[in-house]
């Protein structure tokens, strides 16, 4: 009798799921695959996914019920800036309300050098986000030769490559350049090559700000493309666009070039953000020449009244390209010196300060700007339907290109707030350019797959517990170039390592993120 008790039992005991922490039920499981969508539930515990699907139904310190909205894995940003701006707002609340869970920054060859001190960094502040980081070529040169504007001497190039060495065995996810800023601009093919192949031999990625991505950005694309050819190294393109009004249409030219490399073999793909204006440095305006070593030194050239003639053409003739008659396309974004500038045009501010009303009084505003040490600035100046083609490319993930945002300060590009949400929006659900499941691997699994992050980017048993959860006939970004601090809708639960962080809708102060490392630590 006893053992026919057991036996009765035991269907019973092998069938019983356990405990967990917290449980998502009914929703619609969009798993980051790209697969459609199912109804099911999620057990997470430990900050881990135990139990995924149809069938799931532990008991639970919590349950949230999901009817009527989209699990998913928390998104992956792959371009940010986040430097500088963790401590000031370690809640990074514009990219938990906009779905974002983790973090990639380091981007445009700018990130601290010292990437065992600032992962631990990052560990020891607790952010609500998770974070990895790219080690940057134009950090690391600055830190052996200055911003010379020269090419580096072997010595120096040893130096350099100890350093992004080091850098890679202490976590970095890969090596990032800015080709378009100082001192990366200086910098010939051959030197970026000598330190990818140093990222490549701890299997990281070539991240970069191509040197150029208007009237060059064919031979811009062509030397990433080598660099990832001569290193043997996995690229990134970062923000693939096509600026100024003469460049319209031309993303049917670079897309398929693309297309080719990733047949020829090269792993390339790229990153977008879903708006027609980037946003800078205002001293992208200026000839590169002009800014090298420091602001004592660019002032003293900008003094002169020949380099002050040449810059003053030079920027006009850049205008003159874009067929555009007023600097308008250039809107200052912070201005330190001035905050009085912050969300006005180089043409407003003219008028504002009572200059003629002519293109080249507007390229002297910039002159002074840049002799007080410089502004960031949002510059209109791309095609929707370069968007769109770009945007329909597979290989291409959703990149905000910002830092954590403080709310209410000066006037930043809408991008730092709304990415996500503007692609679930407008996108998705309005013009319906990809389908909801597509643009999820985009923003899950296609940037965890890129950056080895591998736990993350997928709902599945034993990966990480980053979850969001969200309406997909609701979810909206609200920031705008006019007013930007406005934080995304919809996204009614996000989830950071197994800890809720909005709960309802509202961030409930939880900072549950972690450091996150690339592959060189981990082959120590």
């Amino acid at each position: 009798m006893k053992w026919l008790l057991l036996l009765f039992c035991f269907p019973l005991l092998a069938g019983a799921q356990p405990a967990c922490d917290l449980l998502l039920r009914n929703g619609k499981i969009i798993d980051g695959t790209g697969n459609s969508w199912y109804y099911g539930s999620v057990a997470i515990k430990d900050g881990k996914i135990i139990a995924i699907g149809r069938d799931v139904n532990n008991p639970a310190k919590k349950i949230i019920d999901a009817s009527g909205l989209i699990i998913a894995p928390g998104f992956i940003d792959v371009h940010t800036h986040l430097e500088g701006d963790e401590a000031k707002e370690p809640f990074a609340a514009n990219f938990i309300y906009d779905g974002v869970t983790t973090c990639i920054t380091g981007n445009c060859g700018s990130s601290n050098v010292d990437i065992s001190k600032y992962l631990k960094w990052i560990d020891s502040l607790k952010l609500s986000i998770n974070v990895a980081t790219l080690i940057g070529h134009n950090d690391v040169r600055k830190a052996v030769m200055g911003r010379a504007n020269r090419d580096a001497t072997p010595a120096e190039m040893q130096q350099m490559e100890q350093l992004v060495d080091k850098a890679m065995k202490d976590g970095a996810v890969g090596l990032s350049t800015g080709l378009i800023y100082i001192p990366g601009t200086y910098t010939k093919t051959p030197e970026i090559v000598a330190l990818a192949k140093i990222a490549s031999a701890y299997h990281g990625v070539y991240a970069s700000h191509m040197r150029d991505e208007g009237d060059s950005v064919t031979q811009a694309i062509e030397e990433a493309l080598t660099i990832g050819r001569e290193a043997k190294i996995p690229v990134e393109i970062s923000h693939f666009k096509l600026s100024g009004q003469q460049n319209w249409g031309r993303s049917k030219i670079t897309v398929p070039m693309i297309e080719a490399a990733r047949k020829e073999g090269i792993e390339v793909t790229i990153d977008q953000y879903p708006y027609t204006a980037s946003s800078t440095s205002i001293s992208t305006l200026i000839p590169d020449e002009i800014l090298a070593d420091g602001q004592d030194s660019i002032n003293a050239r900008l003094a002169k009244p020949e380099i002050r003639k040449y810059v003053i053409n030079s920027i006009l003739a850049r205008l003159k390209k874009r067929g555009l008659k007023h600097l308008s396309y250039a809107v200052v974004a912070y201005y330190s010196t001035d905050t009085t500038y912050n969300g006005k045009s180089i043409e407003q501010i003219n008028q504002m300060k009572g200059g003629k009303h002519k293109a080249k009084v507007e390229a002297e505003v910039v002159i002074d700007i840049m002799q007080h040490g410089g502004a960031s600035a949002v510059f209109h100046g791309m095609g929707d339907e370069d968007i769109e083609r770009i945007m329909r490319y597979p290989f291409n993930m959703f990149a905000s290109d910002a830092s954590i945002r403080v709310f209410g300060f000066a006037n930043p590009h809408p991008r730092g707030y709304g990415t996500n949400a503007r692609v679930l929006a407008e996108y998705v659900r309005d013009k319906k350019i990809l389908s909801l499941e597509e643009a999820i691997r985009r923003m899950t699994s296609l940037p965890a797959q890129k950056f080895q992050l591998n736990d993350r980017g997928l709902l599945r048993v034993g990966y990480a517990a980053d979850i969001v959860v969200f309406d997909e006939k609701t979810v909206q970004d609200l920031s705008t170039y006019d007013k930007p601090h406005a934080y995304s809708t919809g996204f009614k639960y996000v989830i950071v390592n197994g800890v809720l962080t909005v709960d309802e809708g509202k961030h409930n102060g939880a900072r549950a993120g972690v450091a996150l490392y690339g592959p060189g630590r981990s082959s120590l």
